[in-house]
């Protein structure tokens, strides 16, 4: 065994794991449209596959829980299929989890999110919970941290979504999430409130998705390959690594 992913062990191996365990992964994802080319299960799968990977270099000091398969999708809701949760539903369950595994021994948790529209509600769950249950909880994107990456091999200026960056990390991670017959570049409106709204901008706000782009995606995912998705999310596995291990205080070698 090299991770210690909770969907696949016994209670009596888990009860022999808890000598050396000190904290939980928890992967948050969306059910939400990701364009022609990506199912829409893509941000669940994703979070769930870089949480086992940050598992294995975690081991033996960290669980995988199972993945919360749904997260805060409302600018998506126009597109079919899209699920959504409200922040307080999605808050709730985080809590209803993390007061579980506290019963359990653990006391340290690290929220690994794959969609961008859960970020604001994960912040005011760590603060929340954090106090109430009186345990540390951090939480973190799972492949924003990737920054080298992004300078090489991006070359969307609009990217985030169902782009190169996300396609190539699917194709990396979890290959049948893609329809490589369906690649498509988005289709951005050039004219809306969106440009604004969008992060960096002096005011923030909420927009439905459909204003920014007609096809549910932005940036090109046409050029996105494998090799770009190794380069992320090794990187990214990489940066979360050493701020675990910090945040632990173990001591470990990080591949670069």
């Amino acid at each position: 065994m090299d991770c210690y992913n909770l969907t696949s062990m016994t209670w009596k191996e888990i009860e022999e794991s808890l000598k050396t365990v000190q904290l939980a992964i928890i992967p948050v994802g969306a059910h939400e449209q990701h364009g022609p080319h990506m199912v829409e299960s893509c941000d669940a799968v994703l979070a769930d596959r870089m949480a086992k990977k940050l598992g294995q270099r975690m081991f033996p000091y960290a669980w995988v829980t199972p993945p919360i398969n749904m997260g805060i999708s409302p600018h998506h809701i126009n597109f079919p299929g899209t699920i959504s949760l409200q922040p307080t539903t999605l808050i709730a369950v985080l809590k209803d989890m993390i007061s579980s595994l506290k019963h359990h021994g653990i006391k340290k948790f690290l929220l690994l999110n794959s969609h961008g529209g859960n970020q604001s509600t994960l912040n005011v769950a760590s603060t929340m919970l954090t106090n109430e249950l009186q345990v540390e909880i951090y939480y973190a994107k799972t492949t924003a941290s990737a920054k080298k990456s992004f300078e090489k091999y991006v070359t969307s200026s609009l990217f985030g979504h169902s782009c190169e960056r996300e396609v190539s990390e699917a194709l990396y991670l979890a290959p049948e999430l893609v329809r490589m017959d369906e690649l498509e570049k988005g289709e951005i409106q050039e004219d809306g409130r969106w440009k604004q709204l969008r992060p960096g901008k002096a005011i923030q706000g909420f927009y439905f998705y459909e204003e920014m782009t007609k096809n549910g995606c932005i940036g090109d995912a046409t050029k996105a390959s494998k090799e770009i998705g190794q380069h992320i999310v090794e990187e990214s596995l990489d940066n979360l690594t050493e701020d675990l291990n910090k945040l632990l205080n173990l001591k470990a070698d990080i591949p670069y």
